[in-house]
């Protein structure tokens, strides 16, 4: 009698290493970026098939949580709930680095805030310069204002192998003020009519997690009924939801006790970074970025001025805004443009920064709840997204061309004279 071989399980619980490789390797944002796209283009795929009833059916499928207060479609929910995770990540990214990060003194802050700054006024008044001419609607301008930092390191993932990592880096540290300025815009610009009393509820919420920080107090069953309490008050004040998400990320202490391996941020972020990628952001994006792409609904794009002006904010306007922000800081500050990058490399980085999903969709939704306009809106962020990073990676694979030339040049020197380039001083990097 033979015994029978196990059956292998189709889609089951991986065992713990593999579990354990595939958080880790969501917690870089570049995994993150690919799992973001594959969802982008499978809503794509599902709302152009004959599936397409389905697809909204699901979508716009009601359920909720009366004792909360809540009765949300499918889409809200992810977008009002599940990228609150997004948000409580960015907070915490963005109190590590005002922390201890580069944003810590004003002047490793003064290049990445510039050039931010100018990367989100610039992209808003080419749109509402394009609505003007066109007699469209201002309401849409903070839509082409946000980088999505995932799809933008993928993109860089793809086409990078000896580009420095310092472009990286500036790119980082730019996108944790372009989602700091598009977290102030969503609390102030995008707010309904408040309910004052559910916005005690939340501030009252947040006073109390940050006194359980203060007073070191540990243990998730503390903290996570709290942040889901102050999250629903916070949805119920009008405000945006995610704006809690966000609170919480910068109230957790980014310092380490005695004793400690790592801060309360740290650990957070490490156990919910895996989630906010490889979960949260692409169910928002299957279900945000589900548009018709039929030639009508193109042709809205660059003829109606409101999705005319997403689309030229974000391919024309973050280039010109990130360059000259770059260029005008460095030229008027003591700001220094980090000595491994040359300004093409800028200027690439600046064309890369086009790229705006998440929160660009996101916004697109706030300002147009018209289900019509809604749709031209986010097939114009599709499409200047896309622009954007087909025009970075022309940019960027010119320059990582040049830089391997650098770098096989570097090899060949150090076997000609037999010294290792570890031991060698002074930069060969050149601007090209």
């Amino acid at each position: 009698m033979t015994q029978s071989r196990p059956r292998k399980v189709i889609l089951g619980l991986l065992p713990w290493p593999e579990r354990q490789a595939v958080a880790e390797a969501l917690r870089t944002e570049t995994v993150g970026g690919l799992v973001l796209l594959a969802a982008a283009v499978i809503a794509l795929a599902w709302a152009n098939s004959p599936w397409s009833g389905a697809y909204e059916a699901v979508r716009d499928f009601h359920f909720g949580i009366p004792a909360l207060g809540l009765d949300l479609s499918v889409a809200h929910w992810t977008a009002d709930g599940l990228l609150a995770v997004f948000f409580l990540v960015a907070g915490i990214e963005l109190k590590r680095e005002f922390v201890v990060g580069e944003l810590r003194t004003p002047a490793t802050a003064a290049l990445p805030v510039v050039a931010a700054f100018c990367g989100m006024a610039i992209p808003a008044a080419l749109y509402a310069l394009t609505v003007t001419l066109g007699d469209g609607s201002l309401e849409g301008w903070a839509v082409p204002m946000a980088t999505d930092i995932a799809f933008a390191l993928a993109v860089l993932a793809v086409i990078s192998t000896h580009l420095p990592s310092a472009l990286r880096a500036f790119l980082l540290t730019l996108a944790v003020v372009d989602d700091l300025g598009a977290i102030l815009i969503i609390a102030v610009f995008f707010t309904s009519d408040l309910n004052f009393w559910a916005l005690g509820g939340a501030f009252a919420g947040l006073v109390l997690f940050y006194a359980l920080q203060r007073l070191r107090v540990r243990g998730w069953w503390w903290y996570v009924p709290l942040g889901v309490a102050t999250w629903a008050l916070m949805y119920n004040s009008g405000i945006h939801a995610t704006v809690a998400g966000v609170a919480i990320g910068l109230i957790l202490r980014t310092t380490r006790d005695q004793g400690e391996e790592r801060s309360p941020a740290a650990r957070v972020s490490h156990l919910v970074h895996p989630f906010s990628a490889g979960v949260a952001v692409p169910l928002f994006a299957l279900f945000a970025a589900g548009v018709s792409v039929s030639g009508s609904a193109l042709g809205h794009v660059f003829t109606d001025p409101e999705p005319l002006g997403v689309v030229i904010g974000l391919v024309v306007g973050k280039v010109l805004g990130i360059f000259l922000g770059t260029y005008l800081a460095a030229r008027f500050t003591r700001a220094e443009l980090n000595p491994d990058l040359a300004w093409a490399d800028v200027l690439g980085l600046a064309t890369l920064a086009g790229i705006g999903f998440t929160v660009a969709l996101l916004i697109g939704e706030l300002a147009f709840p018209d289900p019509a306009t809604g749709e031209h809106i986010k097939a114009a962020v599709l499409v200047g997204s896309l622009i954007a990073a087909v025009l970075a990676a022309l940019l960027l694979r010119r320059r990582n061309r040049i830089y391997k030339e650098l770098w096989e040049e570097e090899e060949r020197d150090d076997d000609a004279d037999g010294i290792p380039d570890i031991y060698q001083t002074g930069s060969t990097r050149h601007s090209g």
